[in-house]
């Protein structure tokens, strides 16, 4: 399920020329150069013969990197959201306190993602990655054993802040290393992301009870899989060529501030994805926040509760390879968004009036409906004319979406709180998805935000 990568901030890949003497760094290894050596038809120069088996190895260690690194994106959420009614009880939490703790990931992702391009040009991605990893790790063994809500959510918001840093640069690495494989590898890990996040959902009921039925046992559980996944990454984090351009190229902030006339706070089509790109992660994370909660209440025991939240989550692999294919070759992407926000409404609807009888449908229906994440990045890269372009409007619309999005979550446990049911909060969820298939409709135009900024010129 969505949720997320963030705004791809580039990294420059010319490698520059070293004595033979010298031993090449990784991203020499693994990466062709991309600019004045690809554009006059030369070969690469020649790797020294230590390069071979030193290529080999690291190319298998970034993949495991990459694989245990997705596998632990979303564990933290949806572990959460199987045993939110425990640690309410055991912390003591309201409603309102709980709809706080299921709006922390997106406060999360919009304000430390912002850090993340900047610490990977003076350390390293390999370097923030693996630090991400040890955040992770440090927060879920942390907060299963506080004794207080404050510090749970201190806790929470710490593996956060390693699971946004890690979101933002893992699609920087795989341009930076797999050049030639950039749609295979981030097919594999945006797969172990969906896979970590249904596996936590359906598994951490299950492993509760079997580990004797605690609930800080059931989340502090996942912080063994994310200390394996530091593990590659310590062999990774040296690699430091990364850092600042070698060439002459633009990249990052210079690369977008290159782009004369851009003003995406006057564009039309930038805010329309920035509300569409919100809209649609807040309903994300209300699914993963109190899903299973609906279910419970309305019956569903735990593990199934858990299972269905899983369902939902792995509609989202299969899915996000056909939609951007499909969206690409459409002039006006409306026609999905409206297809999507159809099966979201139908979903919510069956859970206001029939929750445990059709559950196995709704969760079915409301996977699909989620899968505007990969609709909204492919709108974002088809809404400019230069890669510039798109590094400043992915920027914009993806953070200013997850601001967006922020209140969602905290509305629905208020409304839960007072009312004490799920009828108010589930016609609220639907009602998200109004504004969302408006705001979509509009972004899916055919036109960029260059075509509008000569307009307005």
């Amino acid at each position: 399920m969505p949720d997320e990568p963030r705004p791809q901030i580039p990294m420059d890949t010319q490698t520059q020329t070293q004595p033979q003497t010298q031993i090449p760094s990784q991203a020499q290894i693994l990466s062709r150069p991309t600019t004045s050596t690809a554009a006059s038809g030369d070969s690469p120069a020649p790797a020294s013969p230590a390069s071979p088996a030193a290529a080999v190895w690291l190319t298998r260690l970034l993949v495991v990197g990459l694989v245990l690194a997705a596998l632990n994106l979303r564990p933290a959420i949806t572990s959460l959201g199987a045993l939110l009614e425990e640690v309410r009880d055991g912390l003591h939490m309201s409603g309102t306190v709980a709809g706080v703790l299921t709006s922390v990931p997106p406060l999360c992702f919009a304000v430390f993602g912002f850090t993340a391009p900047r610490l990977a040009r003076r350390y390293g991605p390999g370097a923030i990655v693996c630090a991400g990893m040890v955040a992770i790790t440090a927060g879920l063994l942390i907060r299963p054993f506080v004794s207080g809500t404050a510090a749970f959510l201190a806790a929470s918001a710490f593996a956060l802040m390693g699971i946004a840093v890690s979101n933002v640069l893992m699609p920087v690495i795989v341009k930076r290393y797999f050049p030639d494989r950039v749609g295979t590898m981030t097919g594999l890990y945006s797969m172990a992301l969906a896979l970590g996040t249904a596996v936590a959902a359906a598994a951490t009921v299950p492993m509760t009870e079997a580990l004797g039925g605690s609930w800080r046992t059931g989340l502090g559980i996942w912080a063994v899989l994310a200390a394996v996944a530091v593990l590659p990454w310590l062999g990774l984090a040296r690699d430091r060529s990364a850092v600042s351009p070698s060439g002459g190229g633009p990249s990052g902030a210079g690369a977008a501030a290159s782009v004369p006339g851009l003003r995406l706070g006057r564009s039309r089509t930038a805010w329309a994805l920035a509300c569409f790109f919100g809209l649609q992660a807040a309903g994300a994370y209300i699914a993963m926040g109190w899903m299973p909660q609906v279910f419970r209440d309305a019956g569903v025991p735990a593990g199934t509760a858990g299972l269905l939240l899983a369902v939902t989550m792995v509609m989202g692999v299969p899915l996000a390879f056909v939609i951007p294919g499909l969206a690409a070759r459409m002039k006006n992407q409306g026609p999905i968004v409206v297809g999507l926000g159809v099966c979201g409404l139908t979903a919510y609807s069956g859970l206001y009036f029939a929750p445990a009888e059709g559950a196995w449908v709704w969760v079915v229906l409301l996977g699909i409906s989620n899968c505007s994440f990969p609709l909204a990045l492919t709108m974002i890269g088809m809404r400019s004319r230069s890669g510039a372009g798109v590094v400043r409007l992915s920027a914009f619309a993806q953070s200013t979406g997850y601001l967006i999005s922020i209140p969602g979550p905290l509305l629905v446990g208020v409304l839960y709180q007072h009312t004490g049911g799920w009828g108010l909060p589930i016609a609220l969820m639907g009602g998200f998805l109004v504004p969302q298939m408006v705001a979509g409709v509009i972004a899916g135009r055919d036109r960029t935000i260059e075509d509008e900024a000569r307009m307005r010129d």
